[in-house]
């Protein structure tokens, strides 16, 4: 088996690549990515030299790729990341009507797009059942809203 093995390290190499690209599917983080790449390289060169020579092609085109094509895919596939908000953040201003009555010092709920949110008003004033809302903040699940 070693012997088939050494006589055919490409078949390592490009297993060693697959495995890297289903890992990099879970991380997305494009540091794996580097390694399948650096296999494929060492597949490559495993058909003209030998071992010690495939594991130094392996390496130098992991480092390389690390300092080179990381980044550059880091840039063009994260663009504009930093500036777009999820989750929950994405619901401040948002717009909402009032689904139950929301009395000053306790919470009612609002539906914003189909969900139904737990909420509290920002003022003073008792936001009744129909009130058309405006969501200002959130704390944890819960809302904070001003009448419209």
């Amino acid at each position: 088996m070693w012997n088939y093995l050494a006589e055919n390290m490409w078949q390592v190499w490009a297993v060693v690549a697959v495995l890297g690209l289903i890992l990099e599917l879970s991380s997305g983080d494009f540091f794996i990515l580097c390694f399948s790449i650096g296999a494929v390289g060492a597949a490559i060169a495993s058909l003209f030299t030998g071992v010690y020579v495939q594991i130094s092609v392996f390496v130098v085109l992991t480092v390389i790729c690390i300092f080179t094509v990381r980044p550059f895919a880091h840039r063009y596939l994260h663009r504009g990341e930093e500036l777009r908000v999820s989750n929950a953040d994405a619901l401040i201003g948002r717009k909402g009507r009032v689904t139950e009555t929301i009395c000053p010092g306790h919470y009612g709920r609002v539906a914003i797009d189909g969900d139904d949110w737990k909420a509290e008003s920002a003022g003073q004033e008792e936001l009744p059942v129909g009130t058309q809302v405006q969501v200002v903040s959130r704390e944890s699940i819960i809302l904070t809203v001003v009448k419209q």
